[in-house]
């Protein structure tokens, strides 16, 4: 592998890792398609910042709430298990998604309690498969593991929302939501032929102590802890996709093609980065790297907020692509060699509703904003907002500024 590109190692060497990563991949492409759906039924049914920025709500409540459950369930039992139980719930809810579309009932809120039940299957697997990546890969190969995962992530990102458009143009969200519940059955499959997964010294027992015990132990590491506070403000100050329909109307006028392209420059700028992520993950202060790179996902939803015109637009949302792209993958490097297995579901879990959860209150908080001032009004003063609160993680957190990854012991012949 050439310095600084892509290390696809991990796929080539550990074949379970290889069916994960496949199985991920389609969930992620069919789940970014379903975004685009959601929120453009959200707005045609309502023409309501408020009402968009409440998808973020029916998001990010059950994220932060079970999240938070399901890494304790991955830190208790069988982690494989967990995800084809999870897995079955997400089709069940991604076919009922489906089936309101095609009866015509124009219900905001059934569409809401829909993907609120979705995310909770999403929510309580989603530790059960992060925490799967240390123990399918040996150590030095777990950051491009990380990589190889976010890379899954923003590809879905750069051909969902695309596809979702035209799909949307074409059929309605019935067709989106048809093809996610197929696209997670493809995964479940897969998920099938692992092998079972038992954390290694875990909690003994999948109650509220146990949660507890995860939250202490994360608290009690300034680097964890960092990490954690880092993604908060990124996420619930400087999140826009709450904001994209109605810039879209004002500048675009409401094309759902343009929308489809908001979301598709993020993935643009996040796989030109995860392509040549052999630098990020090869670096050997990721603390430092990710704190950088949140400041200038800051930068860059201010700069979406402040100009004007697409090409404009477009460039500050693939510079804020790449930066999240940096910033999750060093993170996520971060969590996961920091972090036992017997705690790594639960940590692992925090990350998840921070990371997803996050973006949830973000978008109401960018949808209030909004609808009291201005759509760009929203997006510069988060993205200014997350800038100064990351001076503020980097000041008080020197060790996850000095975090440095321990190279792997070789011995000699």
């Amino acid at each position: 592998m050439r310095k600084g590109l892509l290390d696809i190692s991990p796929l080539r060497t550990s074949p379970a890792f290889r069916r994960l990563w496949i199985g991920t991949t389609a969930i992620r492409f069919s789940g970014q398609m379903a975004v685009v759906a959601v929120l453009c039924q959200v707005w045609e049914l309502t023409k309501s910042p408020l009402w968009t920025g409440a998808i973020g709500v029916a998001t990010a409540v059950p994220t932060i709430v079970l999240g938070l459950y399901g890494g304790t369930l991955a830190d208790t039992y069988d982690r494989r298990r967990v995800m084809l139980l999870t897995s079955s719930g997400a089709i069940v809810a991604a076919g009922l998604l489906a089936a309101q579309a095609i009866a015509g009932i124009e219900s905001a809120l059934l569409v809401l309690a829909l993907v609120a039940a979705q995310t909770s299957c999403t929510a309580l697997g989603y530790a059960s498969r992060r925490a799967l990546i240390p123990r399918l890969l040996p150590q030095e190969q777990v950051p491009a593991g990380v990589a190889l995962d976010l890379l899954a992530f923003q590809v879905a990102m750069l051909g969902g929302p695309a596809l979702a458009g035209v799909v949307l143009a074409a059929g309605g969200p019935s067709w989106v939501y048809i093809f996610d519940a197929f696209a997670i059955l493809l995964a479940l499959y897969g998920m099938s032929r692992l092998p079972a997964m038992l954390p290694e010294g875990g909690a003994t027992r999948a109650g509220l102590g146990a949660t507890v015990e995860g939250l202490v132990f994360l608290w009690r590491r300034p680097v964890l802890r960092g990490v954690m506070a880092t993604d908060l403000a990124a996420t619930v100050l400087a999140i826009p996709v709450a904001l994209f329909p109605i810039i879209n109307q004002e500048r675009f006028g409401g094309d759902p093609h343009t929308l489809g392209l908001f979301l598709t420059a993020v993935a643009v700028g996040g796989t030109a980065a995860g392509l040549l992520s052999g630098a990020v993950t090869s670096a050997a202060r990721p603390g430092a790297v990710m704190l950088g790179a949140a400041a200038v996902w800051g930068l860059a939803m201010a700069g979406f907020g402040l100009f004007d015109g697409l090409a404009a637009t477009l460039v500050c949302l693939a510079i804020a692509g790449a930066a999240d792209n940096v910033s999750v993958t060093s993170g996520g490097t971060v969590v996961q060699l920091e972090t036992p297995d017997g705690f790594r579901g639960r940590i692992t879990s925090a990350q998840y509703a921070v990371g997803a959860g996050g973006p949830g209150i973000g978008d109401a908080r960018a949808g209030l904003v909004a609808s009291l001032l201005s759509a760009s009004a929203s997006a510069v003063s988060g993205g200014l907002a997350c800038v100064l609160a990351v001076g503020v993680i980097a000041g008080t957190h020197p060790a996850l500024r000095r975090w440095r990854r321990q190279e792997p012991v070789t011995t000699g012949v």
